[in-house]
């Protein structure tokens, strides 16, 4: 069985913090509250800097899949 995994970003319009799919890191994508459209980056990139698209990014979603894989080993 398969389980999204989200992480939360601040909407850059407004300021809600929303939960967005793993999948969407470095892509462009909107708010569903005000409809501001923004690139989906991690907390450590909130500065609005480019997001490599490559191996870095892969790297990034990988780590954040392993630590919800840890959690559930240990919880």
């Amino acid at each position: 069985m398969s389980h999204t995994t989200y992480f939360v970003q601040e909407c850059p319009t407004c300021g809600r913090r929303l939960r967005i799919r793993v999948d969407y890191l470095g892509k462009r994508v909107a708010c569903q509250h005000c409809q501001g459209a923004f690139v989906a980056t991690e907390s450590s990139n909130v500065r609005g800097e480019p997001v490599d698209q490559g191996s870095s990014l892969l790297r990034r979603a990988n780590e954040l899949l392993d630590s919800v894989a840890q959690r559930k080993l240990s919880g």
